[in-house]
C-alpha cells in the first residue's frame, strides 16, 4: 500500500464531528479571548465533540465590529444583537458584552433555543442575575457562566487533591485579586459606569474569587466586608476587604482592588487543611505549590509544574514542561461546554452554570450590604 493510500484510508477513519454555529456578542477583550478559543477547539481538542463555526459577531460600532469579523473569522457581522438571537444558523450564543447587556440578550437567546455562554459577572446585581438564571433554566438549554479560572490546570489539580482528601479538613481560604489599571483617574470605560457595570472591583475581580472559593471550599455562609472608593467622583467601588465563613466551618479572607500599583493581574490564593496546604498565583499560571504535613516540614512548599501527561487538560497541549497561557483556559472552558451540548451532559460541577453565576452575585451583593451596615451578613440563596 502506497503512502498516499495510507493517508486516504486514515482520513476516512477519522471520527465525524458535527458543527455548531456560534454567535458572539462583543468584539473587545472577552470577544477576542472567546473567538481565539473557538478557532483552536477543533485542532487542540481533537476529535472535538462539536466543531464551532463562527457565524456572526455583534457590536455597537460598525467599523470595529466589521474589523473584528474579518480578524477573528466570522462569516458576517451586525450592530444589532437581535440578529444573533434570531439567526437559525446559530446554536450557541456567547455573550461577552458589557454587564448591562448580559441579561436580556442571553435570556432571549435561550428562549429561542440556543445554548448560552455568558461572561461574568452574570449581571449587575443578584436580583438581575437570579432572574436571568430563572429565565434560562426553564428553557432547558445548556448554560454556562464564564468563570474561566475553574479551567486552569493547577486549579483543577487542586480540586482533585481536595476531593481525594489529600488536605484533610479544609480550615482556611485566603485570596486576593489585585490589578493596578484602575489608578488611572482619567481613564474612561464602561467598567466605571454603574449603569453598565453594576459594581467596580467587586463584580470585575471579587466575583472570580468568590466563584473559586465556592468551587474549591464550598458554599459561603456569611461575610463581613469593607468596601471603599478612593478615586474622586468615581461611582463604583475601588477596593474590597472581606472576611468570609463557609458552610463547612472553614474561614477565609477575600481582597480585590484595581488600585494595587505594580500588580498587573495577580490572582493569588492559598488553602490550609489539617493535612496540607495549596497555594497558587495566576502570574505563575502553570504552577501549584503543595505542602504535605506527612513530609519534612523543614522543606516547606513543593512547586509542581502542572504539565505532566496525567495532569488536567495536558492531553490537549504539549510535552511536559511546555507551558500553556492564560488564553488557553478559554479553550478548556468552551470545550467543556461543547462536550456537554454534544453528549447532553451536565455543565456542573466543573463548569460554572448560571446558577453559580447567580450565587456569586448574591455573595458580592452581601459584601456591599455588610460594608454599608457595618454588620456581618448571612447569605441566603434563592432557588427556582
Amino acid at each position: 500500500m502506497g503512502e498516499e493510500e495510507t493517508v486516504t484510508e486514515s482520513l476516512s477513519e477519522t471520527p465525524q464531528t458535527k458543527e455548531i454555529g456560534v454567535g458572539m456578542l462583543g468584539y473587545a477583550f472577552m470577544g477576542k479571548a472567546h473567538s481565539n478559543a473557538y478557532r483552536q477547539i477543533a485542532a487542540m481538542t481533537w476529535p472535538a465533540s462539536l466543531v464551532p463555526r463562527l457565524v456572526a459577531i455583534a457590536g455597537r460600532t460598525k467599523e470595529q465590529v466589521e474589523l473584528a469579523a474579518r480578524r477573528y473569522g466570522y462569516e458576517r457581522w451586525t450592530t444589532d444583537w437581535h440578529d444573533l438571537v434570531f439567526d437559525e444558523e446559530i446554536g450557541l450564543f456567547d455573550n461577552g458584552g458589557p454587564n448591562s447587556l448580559h441579561a436580556e440578550p442571553t435570556a432571549l437567546a435561550a428562549e429561542a433555543g440556543k445554548h448560552v455562554l455568558c461572561e461574568k459577572p452574570l449581571a449587575r446585581s443578584a436580583d438581575e442575575s437570579y432572574e436571568l438564571w430563572r429565565e434560562v433554566a426553564k428553557t432547558g438549554v445548556k448554560h454556562m457562566c464564564g468563570f474561566n479560572y475553574r479551567f486552569v490546570p493547577a486549579v483543577r489539580l487542586a480540586r482533585e487533591l481536595i476531593e481525594a482528601g489529600e488536605l484533610g479538613e479544609i480550615r482556611h481560604f485566603r485570596a486576593r485579586y489585585l490589578q493596578d489599571w484602575g489608578s488611572e483617574e482619567s481613564r474612561q470605560t464602561w467598567r466605571f459606569d454603574p449603569e453598565q457595570a453594576g459594581s467596580g472591583a467587586i463584580g470585575d475581580l471579587a466575583s472570580h474569587v468568590v466563584d473559586l472559593a465556592r468551587y474549591l471550599v464550598g458554599e459561603i455562609a456569611a461575610v463581613s466586608a469593607l468596601v471603599r472608593t478612593f478615586v474622586p467622583d468615581r461611582r463604583v467601588d475601588d477596593a474590597l476587604e472581606a472576611a468570609v465563613e463557609f458552610d463547612s466551618g472553614a474561614i477565609g479572607t477575600i481582597e480585590a482592588t484595581r488600585l494595587a500599583l505594580g500588580r498587573r493581574n495577580a490572582f493569588q490564593w492559598e488553602l490550609n487543611g489539617s493535612e496540607g496546604s495549596l497555594a497558587f498565583d495566576l502570574e505563575r499560571l502553570n504552577e501549584l505549590r503543595v505542602f504535605r504535613a506527612d513530609g519534612d516540614r523543614s522543606r516547606g512548599f513543593k512547586t509542581v509544574l502542572v504539565t505532566e501527561p496525567d495532569h488536567p487538560f495536558a492531553s490537549f497541549w504539549w510535552p511536559p514542561g511546555h507551558v500553556i497561557g492564560w488564553g488557553d483556559t478559554f479553550v478548556h472552558e468552551i470545550q467543556h461546554l461543547l462536550t456537554a451540548i454534544a453528549d447532553d451532559g451536565a455543565v456542573a460541577p466543573h463548569g460554572a452554570t448560571l446558577e453559580d453565576g447567580y450565587r456569586a452575585a448574591e455573595v458580592c451583593d452581601a459584601f456591599l450590604r455588610s460594608s454599608s451596615s457595618g454588620r456581618r451578613e448571612e447569605i441566603t440563596f434563592r432557588t427556582l
